[in-house]
């Protein structure tokens, strides 16, 4: 009889990975993904694709920008998709895939995500959003709807960046995928907001790290200043 895997299985399978501490700052991000990958995985209607990959990628790669050393940064990624049991190259590769074709075709995949019935055929997304948009009850998950945002960002990047516009364009994604908007424009208001919570958390660290620095620096040259003044003093009254 199959187990199903806990939560505390991935976990531990993720720490044995990457027996290093996870950077402070970064540590409720690598929990989160692992707690919400693995409960994904664990329920029968979730389905792998591309777009998926583009959304887990994009959110490890977004919210662990300045993770020192860099070599611990790959190596938490690759541990994270040890632990859920993921092919690091094969969803790294699978992202790319999707990041260089709307690079290449920005107007075609725009609207390819708002009208499926447009005639354009761009794989491997075509097929996978016509997947999602004819199968009944189909699954929506946070991370799938990261990855259309990716694609908008890349695709079409000043209508992101105005909220009213990327309101609608969200709303005709949800809707031409038929699984509605509401979760999706929800879901993406909180992943900008987390972003520049972080942002903001890395500049803090930044700063006082940046202070500590100047004060070291301070006392340095207050020492250095206060032995040549006494070197100085010593040398006057011996001559």
């Amino acid at each position: 009889m199959n187990t199903v895997r806990t939560v505390s299985d991935t976990k531990k399978d993720f720490y044995l990975a990457f027996p290093k501490p996870v950077n402070q700052v970064y540590r409720r991000v690598v929990d989160e993904l692992l707690v919400e990958v693995h409960l994904l995985k664990v329920n029968q209607t979730f389905v792998y694709d591309a777009i998926f990959a583009l959304g887990f990628v994009t959110t490890f790669d977004r919210f662990t920008v300045g993770y020192k050393p860099e070599t611990d940064r790959f190596a938490v990624f690759h541990a994270l998709c040890s632990a859920l049991q993921f092919d690091s190259d094969r969803i790294r590769q699978d992202a790319t895939t999707l990041s260089d074709l709307a690079t290449r075709s920005p107007n075609e995949i725009k609207t390819l995500l708002t009208n499926l019935d447009s005639g354009i055929n761009l794989e491997p997304l075509s097929g996978q959003l016509r997947t999602i948009a004819n199968k009944e009850n189909f699954k929506y998950s946070r991370l799938l709807g990261v990855g259309l945002y990716a694609l908008l960002e890349i695709s079409d990047p000043d209508d992101v960046a105005d909220s009213t516009k990327r309101e609608e364009v969200l709303k005709l994604v949800g809707e031409t995928l038929k699984f509605g908007s509401d979760r999706l424009l929800k879901d993406i208001d909180l992943y900008r907001s987390n972003l520049d919570k972080i942002e903001q958390a890395r500049q803090m660290i930044a700063d006082m790290v940046e202070a500590e620095r100047k004060k070291r620096a301070q006392k340095e040259a207050a020492s250095i200043s206060a032995a040549t003044t006494e070197s100085s003093n010593e040398t006057t009254e011996t001559t």
